[in-house]
């Protein structure tokens, strides 16, 4: 009886996932998680001032450290603003170093699988020759 050669490129009906699996390696968009995680910081800043102003003044915590950090910030409404902005910018770098980190480690996990694969898929076969 001939030996069972597999091709060594899956088939298009091989490769069929299941949606849940194709959607936890699917790229992140990079652009939009860099918006939602700046969103996310910048209503963070803006929030926590905002809260701060409503204590009294011999109470409030310090939150003149973030004036370190952000230029132009102050424990104030316009300085509120201000950090809101730079918890925007800063919120979106990291955001978009995130999805891009993710995306080429998912990439480079899945080119390393997928190239292992063929190759023991290749060495079966010259095993039987």
């Amino acid at each position: 009886m001939p030996p069972t050669i597999r091709p060594p490129h899956p088939t298009a009906e091989s490769e069929s996932l299941p949606r849940e699996v194709a959607l936890a390696f699917a790229p992140l968009h990079k652009r939009a998680f860099g918006v939602a995680v700046g969103l996310a910081v910048a209503l963070l800043v803006l929030g926590i001032t905002a809260i701060t102003l409503l204590y009294p003044p011999e109470s409030r915590p310090p939150l003149t450290l973030l004036a370190e950090y952000f230029y132009g910030y102050t424990v104030s409404w316009p300085g509120a603003l201000v950090g809101g902005f730079w918890g925007f910018v800063v919120g979106f770098v990291a955001g978009w170093f995130v999805a891009f980190c993710r995306n080429l480690v998912i990439a480079a996990t899945l080119f390393i699988t997928r190239t292992r694969a063929e190759l023991a898929a290749t060495r079966d076969f010259l095993d039987h020759i």
